[in-house]
């Protein structure tokens, strides 16, 4: 018998596929395309987030909806300085691009050092203000991964006696901004009084008017020291290998994760170097671009 073009072998026998419960052929084979074509489209489609510049923000809680807010000690050039809200300097720029990346709009909120390491009382999502990481500090902040490495500058009168830090005696004053790393260094490499002020400009007037005999601060503060006052000199500096770190309230893991998430894409893609060379005119430190930061 020939048996009908286009009709499978068994339909002679009187045995239906789907009399048997199953389906025909041509619907499972159209069926089996379908589920392929979906998987590879799964597949596709998580490759492709692989590649996407973008940052998990889903857990994220801000202040302000859609709105980061942003703590720091204003003036501190060339980190963070000029008028509300028309601030400008190496941290505004880094912590703009950070929220820009998270999606999210910035709003700077100028207060006290003090209040910056305290957590910021309430009135900061994170902060950035050239803070150093340190252990003593996370008692009440977390830090971000580091973005800049910092060294301590002695800066003092253009042409006078001191030359270094150890023309410093009992007898001598060196000022320094109250809470910081030059404070402290200060104190722990001199015999000289320490005097605290509140903020880095009022040590630098200090200076300039003979009220102190020199201010330890980090290095490229006072370097822009010496750019608006040359009756004033950088004659030594120390590297401290100093780790600055964004600051955030204690309990903001998921806030922070993003920080380091957006961070880490400006290393990789050189945005961080950018902004690092538009401000200081100088490579970044490999060291920096690999360093990462956990919260103790």
């Amino acid at each position: 018998m020939v048996k009908p073009a286009g009709r499978p072998a068994f339909a002679d026998q009187g045995i239906s596929e789907r009399k048997e419960g199953h389906m025909p052929r041509s619907r499972l084979w159209a069926l089996i395309a379908l589920v392929g074509a979906l998987a590879a489209g799964v597949i596709v489609a998580g490759c492709g987030g692989d590649d996407d510049e973008g940052v998990d923000t889903g857990d994220i809680e801000t202040l302000k909806s859609g709105v980061l807010t942003v703590g720091s000690d204003i003036p501190f050039p060339p980190f963070e300085q000029g008028d509300p809200p028309d601030y400008e300097g190496f941290d505004i720029d880094v912590i703009n691009e950070i929220a820009d990346r998270l999606e999210l709009e910035i709003e700077i909120v100028d207060m006290p050092f003090d209040v910056v390491l305290a957590g910021g009382k309430g009135r900061y999502d994170a902060a950035i203000a050239a803070t150093t990481i340190k252990p003593g500090r996370e008692n009440k902040v977390d830090f971000s991964d580091p973005y800049f490495e910092a060294s301590q500058g002695l800066l003092v009168p253009a042409g006078g006696d001191v030359a270094s830090i150890g023309d410093l005696g009992s007898d001598s004053v060196i000022g320094a901004q109250d809470g910081t790393t030059g404070e402290t260094y200060a104190e722990e490499n001199t015999e000289a009084e320490v005097r605290p002020f509140p903020e880095i400009d009022d040590a630098y007037t200090a200076l300039a008017n003979g009220q102190v005999d020199a201010v330890l601060n980090d290095l490229p503060s006072v370097a822009t020291a010496v750019d608006a006052n040359p009756d004033l000199e950088v004659v030594e500096t120390f590297a401290t290998e100093e780790l600055y770190g964004i600051l955030f309230p204690e309990e903001s893991d998921p806030l922070r994760e993003a920080v380091n998430d957006a961070l880490q894409d400006m290393k990789d893609d050189g945005t961080l170097e950018e902004i690092f060379r538009e401000w200081f005119d100088e490579e970044i430190s490999e060291s920096l671009l690999e360093a990462t930061h956990e919260p103790s």
